[in-house]
């Protein structure tokens, strides 16, 4: 069976989940494709939820099954197609975490005393990149206008690049970085203690300390993402403005602050109740 463009994770994955499936039909006595039937693949999906596999999980393996299902059925190795008759389960969708605007005030102050990390901190705040976006920024990227500038991103495989609008919190965060930075021939913008492009880890191990530092006790980069996102969409933001901006390739994808939005303004109606 062709693996089209996967990636090799994926691969890896599918194959283990393939090769679980034979093992289970084989047990059960079907060792040809012609025997199978929608009963013995509805007994394996119990099975997967009696070894306790996660949701997520037994969706993955049911994905798997319907293309392999598909497979044999387009090839001619099955009279019927199965594959639309197996259905995935439903897997409940975890609300991203995010920052409260005390936090993320608590946050700007706890790290007001480091101008690298203030800029970086303002940064993921006012236009939700990746930590891989930041990671492979450059002081070229940056261009200042009139009442704010701009900033070039581009994703984590180097590909594809979008432009961002950079308000004045930004400007002024990067300004005072850039103002005191070392005068190293490096290109990246963000720069280690030691002079070295500071790399994704050593971002996280930052943002995690003066978190902490703040009294905030569970986020990452990727909650100050999800905060750019949801307080955006509260503010008024445009759904589609903020999809652009994020770098979704579905707007499905922006669409949870949506509902995370009208989950929070749910509790502060039942907090402020009159």
């Amino acid at each position: 069976m062709p693996y089209r463009n996967f990636a090799e994770r994926t691969r890896i994955e599918y194959l283990n989940d393939l090769e679980d499936l034979v093992e289970f039909l084989e047990k059960s006595g079907i060792n040809k494709v012609r025997k199978l039937e929608l009963a013995h693949i509805e007994r394996y999906l119990a099975e997967l939820e009696r070894r306790g596999f996660a949701g997520a999980t037994r969706k993955r393996k049911t994905v798997t099954i319907r293309s392999f299902l598909k497979f044999l059925y387009n090839d001619r190795y099955i009279v019927t197609n199965l594959a639309k008759y197996v259905i995935p389960p439903f897997v409940d969708s975890k609300m991203p975490a995010y920052l409260t605007e005390a936090e993320y005030n608590r946050l700007r102050d706890a790290c007001a005393g480091n101008v690298r990390d203030a800029a970086i901190i303002e940064l993921l705040l006012q236009t939700g990149i990746r930590l891989s976006e930041l990671t492979r920024l450059t002081i070229e990227d940056i261009e200042y206008a009139e009442n704010g500038g701009f900033i070039r991103v581009v994703d984590g495989r180097g590909r594809k690049g979008r432009v961002l609008p950079l308000n004045t919190n930004a400007c002024e965060a990067l300004k005072a970085y850039l103002t005191g930075r070392p005068d190293i021939r490096s290109s990246n913008l963000f720069l280690n203690r030691f002079g070295e492009p500071f790399m994704a880890r050593g971002i996280q191990k930052m943002v995690r300390k003066h978190m902490t530092e703040a009294g905030i006790m569970k986020g990452s980069v990727h909650s100050l993402r999800h905060t750019f996102g949801l307080y955006h969409v509260i503010k008024g933001t445009n759904l589609k403005t903020i999809k652009e901006i994020l770098g979704h390739k579905d707007l499905r994808s922006t669409s949870v602050y949506l509902a995370l939005a009208k989950i929070l303004m749910s509790k502060e109606l039942q907090q402020h109740a009159l």
